[in-house]
């Protein structure tokens, strides 16, 4: 498939002049990270799926610094190489991280990383660089005069970034940078699924502040795609038991209206009209085109209705915070 014949529909990035589709490829697999995905990746496969990200539908891929150690970053370099440039238009977002030995995030740290992370995707600038994980740091630290943030500051000053962002998990964490108004967008991952809603208040905020909002790990690390059967891991951790039978209940449901969970998995997200991009993970080219197919499934209303009663009785406790 050309990317000329059949581009997706975009929506507004908050704020930020930018213009996205309702999906973002996901960069981390393909880079390889068998730890949390559960395989490995080989470099031309990940080549080829970031090609595959760069030629289809779908104008917006994510990386970071800190995945497979720039590996990924790495091979979507080569595919931007093989493709003759980023396409116009495309957001291409990555994320500057602390240093992955010493887990320093300083001023010092945060340039070495975009340096290096331009580097190997061989662009002079990037449309949307994040903050990446700063909740594994001191918040002030981060924040200090001529820290990370100064920093992303400045890169988006010079235009080296035309957008920034802060990209984590721990929601009362994220929050607090969402609270300083220095950022054009947020990233959550693995709150807004079928089986967490907590970062609903969240995306609440950003959104009334005028902030894009990205959804990230919509299958949770991959059981709300593959299913209770084939996973017993719900965001890189084992899932408890009350977890795994609500999960089962879901895919229940979706058998009885014939729909595949990934399908309501990722709409879940998609639908949400707060919500500018759903990321979703791919390590093999095809992934690209299933994710296309899967956004664009046909699902009832009684369906959601189904599964918000399973989600309502799920213990908040069972989930990450």
């Amino acid at each position: 498939m050309r990317e000329s014949d059949h581009q997706a529909p975009t929506r507004p990035l908050g704020a930020t002049g930018l213009h996205i589709t309702p999906l973002t490829i996901g960069g981390a697999p393909l880079g390889s990270m068998p730890g949390n995905f559960g395989r490995d990746v080989s470099p031309e496969t990940g080549i080829a799926t970031a090609l595959a990200a760069l030629r289809g539908p779908v104008r917006a891929l994510d990386t970071s610094a800190a995945y497979s150690a720039g590996e990924s970053e790495r091979r979507i370099g080569a595919a931007i190489r093989q493709a003759g440039g980023l396409p116009e238009g495309y957001v291409l977002s990555t994320k500057i991280a602390r240093d992955l030995d010493s887990g320093t995030f300083d001023g010092a740290q945060a340039r070495r990383s975009i340096k290096e992370s331009l580097t190997r995707l061989g662009l002079d600038q990037v449309p949307l660089l994040y903050l990446h994980d700063p909740e594994k740091n001191d918040f002030d630290q981060i924040m200090e005069p001529g820290g990370p943030v100064d920093v992303l500051r400045d890169l988006r000053e010079r235009g080296i970034a035309r957008s920034i962002g802060v990209a984590g998990g721990e929601l009362a964490t994220i929050e607090r940078y969402v609270r300083t108004g220095f950022f054009d967008v947020v990233l959550t991952h693995n709150r807004w699924t079928l089986v967490n809603r907590s970062a609903g208040p969240l995306i609440d905020l950003a959104t009334s502040m005028g902030l894009g909002v990205v959804n990230a790990a919509v299958f949770g690390g991959g059981i709300l795609a593959a299913g209770a059967t084939a996973s017993q891991r719900y965001a890189y951790r084992e899932a408890p038991a009350e977890l795994l039978q609500a999960i089962e209940e879901m895919e229940a449901a979706c058998r009885d209206h014939q729909v595949p969970l990934a399908a309501a998995a990722i709409q879940f997200s998609t639908r949400d009209r707060r919500i500018a991009s759903t990321i979703i993970g791919a390590s093999r080219p095809e992934r690209v085109e299933q994710a296309v197919g899967l956004a664009s499934t046909a699902i009832p209303e009684a369906l959601w209705a189904d599964l918000d009663v399973i989600t309502a009785q799920i213990d908040p406790a069972t989930l990450p915070a």
